[in-house]
C-alpha cells in the first residue's frame, strides 16, 4: 500500500510572509491561512474557521515574499509534516503544510483579481 499526503487549501493570509534562511543559505517562509467554512447546527447554520501554518521554500519563499500579504486570498498545494520535539520533558508536536504550488489571487481588494502561479522543489 503506499501512503497518500496531499493537501490542497484556499483561504485568506493572516499576516505577511515572514522569511528567515536556514543555514545552508535556502530561504523559509511562513504564512498562516484562515480557512472558513459554514456547517449546520440544529436548525441554523454556524461560521467557523480554522487556521493553517504553511512553510515556503528556496525561491518560492523569496519571490512571493512581497505579494503575501495580510488578506491576500490564495490557494496551496503541499503536503502535511510534522514536527516533534521535548520541551520541559514534554512531547509536543505541530502539523504544517508545506507548499509546492501557490496561487495567488491578487492582493485581496476587490479592483484586483490577477492570478500568479508558483512551484518550487523542497529541500527534504
Amino acid at each position: 500500500m503506499t501512503d497518500v499526503n496531499n493537501v490542497t487549501i484556499i483561504g485568506r493570509l493572516t499576516r505577511d510572509c515572514e522569511i528567515s534562511y536556514i543555514s545552508n543559505g535556502t530561504a523559509k517562509g511562513l504564512i498562516s491561512l484562515a480557512v472558513g467554512r459554514s456547517r449546520k447546527q440544529g436548525e441554523n447554520w454556524v461560521d467557523e474557521t480554522s487556521f493553517f501554518d504553511v512553510i515556503l521554500w528556496g525561491k518560492m519563499a523569496e519571490n512571493l515574499k512581497e505579494k503575501l500579504k495580510k488578506g491576500c486570498p490564495v490557494a496551496i498545494d503541499g503536503y502535511l509534516k510534522q514536527d516533534r520535539w521535548e520541551k520541559d520533558g514534554q512531547r509536543c508536536s505541530k502539523v504544517y503544510i508545506v507548499a509546492e504550488m501557490v496561487q495567488v489571487f491578487g492582493t485581496g481588494k476587490k479592483e484586483e483579481t490577477k492570478t500568479e502561479e508558483f512551484k518550487e522543489d523542497c529541500p527534504w
